[in-house]
């Protein structure tokens, strides 16, 4: 039965948060939430794990309201929020006993589920959670929404912050947390974490741009995207910019993403313009769009 979310809106007195939202996540899916800070993702997570009620719309988690059967919602779900909100004076341990305690279980009934993860912090199970480093912490904080054994699993995102290795770590432990049956919605700002759910959603302030595979995503992309770079990247985008066919241009890593208003665009004329400029070592070329290059493209 999955999620089910029907034009839910959300309004701060004069500020517009969610507009309108509608989507479904099917049971055993990892869906992604894709969008920058302040587009409307722990709004919509606040909503959904009942910490929050919608100006207007419906949710439903398996099937169960979440204003009706809040309390049926919140034994079948477990959340982790952006900001870790462990109690950072209790140990590991003190901390993963508390959290199972609250939903009348043990450690030992539902380890089997955790015991992937929690094998690499059990060996600091007497340190204070105040005093692990963000890995740890982001392990730490997952092991408690697994620990009474959720059916559905809400991260808010949880990778913020994180080293890129225990972000590969924290992926792969969600892709064997899925194979488990556990239905995974996760929100992230990173574009490349994208590519590593089963569908995505992409949102800005408060509306979705998008939702399909990521693959589908990418393969809509209406443009043909060239890398660019120079000697002065800085002048290489004001120039760009100034070109009078350009349709976009931002930095894309060591690279400028350039795309043109005509068709039948020559680079050739691109490279004589920027020679121009007095640019120097100009390379361009085709390159292959990406989950950022569509959300910059639907966000315009």
């Amino acid at each position: 039965m999955g999620i089910k979310i029907e034009n839910i809106s959300k309004s701060f007195k004069k500020i517009e948060a969610l507009k309108d939202i509608t989507f479904n996540v099917n049971d055993g899916e990892l869906f992604g939430l894709i969008g920058p800070d302040g587009a409307g993702k722990t709004t919509l997570f606040r909503i959904l794990t009942t910490l929050l009620i919608a100006n207007e719309g419906t949710a439903s988690i398996v099937g169960f309201d979440v204003e009706k059967d809040f309390q049926k919602i919140r034994n079948i779900i477990g959340y982790m929020p952006g900001k870790f909100s462990l109690y950072q004076d209790l140990t590991v341990e003190e901390n993963l006993k508390f959290f199972a305690t609250i939903f009348g279980t043990t450690i030992e009934e539902n380890y089997d589920l955790i015991k992937d993860i929690y094998i690499q912090i059990e060996p600091f199970k007497n340190r204070r959670a105040g005093k692990l480093s963000g890995g740890m912490k982001q392990k730490l904080a997952l092991s408690c929404a697994l620990i009474h054994k959720p059916k559905v699993l809400f991260l808010d995102e949880p990778t913020t912050g994180v080293d890129p290795v225990s972000r590969k770590e924290f992926w792969e432990m969600l892709k064997r947390l899925q194979q488990k049956g556990i239905t995974i919605l996760v929100s992230t700002p990173y574009m490349d974490e994208a590519a590593l759910c089963d569908r995505i959603a992409l949102i800005q302030d408060g509306r979705i741009l998008q939702i399909d595979t990521p693959e589908e995503i990418i393969k809509h992309y209406p443009k043909t995207i060239y890398n660019v770079c120079a000697d002065n990247m800085y002048k290489l985008i004001e120039s760009l910019k100034k070109y009078t066919h350009n349709y976009n241009v931002y930095p894309f890593g060591e690279f400028v993403h350039y795309t043109d208003k005509r068709i039948d665009f020559n680079p050739n004329e691109l490279l004589h313009f920027l020679e121009e400029q007095q640019l120097k070592n100009i390379q361009i070329n085709k390159t292959q769009p990406t989950i950022e290059d569509t959300f910059m493209e639907l966000a315009k």
